[in-house]
């Protein structure tokens, strides 16, 4: 085979691998989310509520984050989601520390841990312009009886049908 040959791929369909980023590289959300594990709607939320989270918008409104922003992020995340702090406790702790947050922050005092399951059990704000449904949406076992009524009656039709044929 020609040294050609021996660059090429052994499969000209296999996906190539991505280079891996320098570590000062800006990210895309997309990146974030996959690295933080945290969904992309929740990284955009959460620029509203701590303004210290400032990527880098290019057109088309695609966020780039710097190191410094995905550090942020992390701490949040971790103080959110394994310390038990609430989003006003991180706020505050955010204002406490100049816009910082220190590495020994301790984990969040039983109230504050009471507060932050109260705030993920409470319901998703609704957006402004956003109309909720007019009724509740149907639960799971009012679509089953539905169904289930009307395969009763389409196997009474078959039935009654098949009665003609014979």
């Amino acid at each position: 085979m020609s040294a050609i040959g021996d660059l090429l791929p052994e499969e000209p369909d296999a996906p190539r691998p991505r280079a891996k980023k320098a570590p000062n590289a800006f990210r895309t959300i997309s990146e974030v989310a996959d690295e933080l594990h945290i969904p992309q709607h929740v990284l955009r939320f959460w620029e509203t509520k701590f303004p210290q989270i400032k990527p880098l918008k290019r057109g088309g409104g695609r966020r780039y984050y710097r190191p410094d922003d995905i550090q942020l992020l992390r701490r949040i995340s971790d103080l959110l989601y394994i310390q038990g702090y609430t989003i006003k406790g991180v706020q505050r702790l955010l204002r406490e520390g100049g816009g910082q947050l220190s590495d020994d922050i301790p984990p969040a005092t039983p109230a504050e841990r009471a507060a932050s399951e109260a705030e993920r059990s409470e319901p998703a704000p609704v957006l402004p312009g956003f109309e909720p449904p007019a009724s509740p949406a149907p639960s799971a076992d009012d679509e089953a009886a539905k169904l289930r009524a009307t395969l009763e009656r389409v196997l009474e039709e078959l039935v009654a049908l098949r009665a003609l044929l014979d």
